[in-house]
């Protein structure tokens, strides 16, 4: 039942969940005006999101259409994950995350949402209330059922089998049929850890292998993985590669006139997210100075081991390669039967200076999420050629909501499209057919070679 391999951990969410309030502070006026105090209901719809904010206490809700339940009861925030806040007129609160591409926007509610007034608030481990609240969950804000050809509302009627005893392989069992590695169960109480997406992530990866270097567990995962990296660095690299302090990016050259530089994450440069992008471009300034002083004019860029992180590393590692002011992609929110209003994301070129040769973007089954995001930023430059394989084809921020017994779910709320409106969920970014390469083959192994770099090398020269 336990994932061997998280493409994105589900807690991620919580980072805005964690910040957002950070600025409903207690009040030092003794009656403030309804219309100007953060305190009180607010709604992001789009999200199932309720937030009670009074001078002592800061209640955080997740609503579906049963019930509500308490996400954080006694809600501490920590200012240093640098989320703004701001109250816009009397009714309507934004929350701004410094990391990702789109705002979370509240409205005011005049009273206390009906789901969850004091008496209503779901807190048990009753198997068919909490299977309701799962299954609503996913009815109420679940963008891809169509695109992932699941008929959510078939399976309703599994709420008068289960049992204690079945409870969790029963909804393991609905999550796998999405396929999506924005799906998942965390219930650390009880060792439960669903990753809806990692059968059909090992089922891509093991297509090139066999034998003993099929892919059963994390440890063969990690095994191959580590492999891979090592062949690059030695075989590729000569050994002299760079790399940043917390080890997400690194580069070095291939031969004398070829430049290599390989995304690992889309996160983890800063030690907190107010700082994340202020490090990342410091990193970016090395990394960009060391390619205009090598004079190479040809570049391999690999996010192939990048599982993501956050969109707005990805915009701020793509400005750096730019020509001009583009847009990057688009994104909208499923609300109802119907979307939010989309968000545009435009990127420019950003530091002293940006590389414009020839570049060979390397992706596969592992690229996932923000470094899915990465490529919708990248694919369409006219001097970028995409080798490799189709990335995951997850985009959504996770959404995270809670169920009455405390387990975490998430759950892919948000719809992304590239510049012309393309929308790459579940099938993903991928190359031209005469530039597939597998990520992982017994050819490589065995040769201890990597035939990505090998084709990018070829078409480069």
């Amino acid at each position: 039942m336990n994932s061997h391999i998280s493409i994105k951990n589900l807690k991620r969410y919580f980072l805005f969940l964690s910040v957002i309030l950070f600025m409903a502070c207690q009040s030092d006026d003794d009656q403030p005006q309804p219309e100007k105090t953060i305190n009180g209901f607010w709604l992001a719809k789009d999200k199932g999101y309720v937030i009670e904010i009074t001078d002592k206490k800061k209640v955080l809700y997740g609503v579906n259409s049963v019930g509500c339940t308490i996400i954080e009861d006694n809600f501490v925030p920590e200012e240093s994950f640098g989320v703004a806040l701001a109250l816009i007129g009397p009714n309507e609160l934004i929350a701004e995350p410094r990391l990702s591409a789109s705002n979370i926007e509240f409205r005011r509610l005049l009273n206390q949402n009906e789901f969850c007034l004091p008496q209503q608030i779901a807190n048990t481990k009753d198997p068919k209330i909490n299977f309701d609240h799962f299954w609503n969950i996913f009815n109420d804000y679940y963008a891809f059922f169509e695109t992932r050809k699941v008929n959510w509302s078939q399976y309703k009627s599994l709420r008068e089998q289960v049992t204690s005893e079945n409870f969790y392989d029963t909804l393991e069992g609905l999550v796998l049929l999405m396929e999506d590695g924005h799906v998942g169960i965390d219930d650390e109480a009880n060792n439960i850890a669903i990753d809806a997406g990692s059968p059909s992530l090992f089922s891509r990866l093991n297509s090139s292998l066999s034998g003993d270097l099929i892919i059963e567990s994390g440890e063969d995962y990690n095994k191959l993985y580590n492999q891979k990296l090592q062949t690059i660095a030695s075989k590729y690299l000569n050994n002299k590669v760079e790399i940043d302090e917390n080890g997400k990016i690194a580069w070095g050259l291939i031969g004398d006139d070829i430049a290599y530089v390989n995304i690992l994450s889309m996160e983890g440069y800063g030690s907190n997210a107010k700082n994340e992008l202020e490090t990342l471009n410091s990193i970016l300034d090395k990394i960009m100075s060391d390619l205009k002083n090598s004079g190479v004019s040809r570049l391999i860029i690999d996010v192939r081991f990048n599982g993501g992180g956050y969109d707005m590393v990805s915009v701020n590692i793509a400005s750096r390669f730019l020509d001009q002011e583009r847009l990057a992609f688009s994104k909208k929110a499923r609300l109802g039967d119907g979307f939010t209003k989309g968000t545009s994301i435009n990127m420019t070129p950003k530091g002293d200076f940006q590389f414009t040769g020839d570049i060979m973007l390397l992706t596969s089954p592992l690229t996932a999420s923000a470094a899915e995001v990465f490529t919708l930023c990248m694919k369409d430059l006219p001097y970028v050629t995409m080798i490799g394989d189709n990335t995951n084809g997850v985009f959504s921020d996770i959404l995270t909501h809670t169920l009455p017994n405390g387990a975490l779910i998430g759950l892919s709320n948000e719809v992304y499209s590239d510049a012309n409106g393309e929308v790459f969920e579940a099938i993903g970014v991928g190359p031209s057919e005469e530039n597939r390469v597998p990520l992982f083959s017994n050819n490589d192994f065995i040769n201890e070679k990597d035939r990505g770099i090998d084709l990018a090398i070829e078409i480069l020269n």
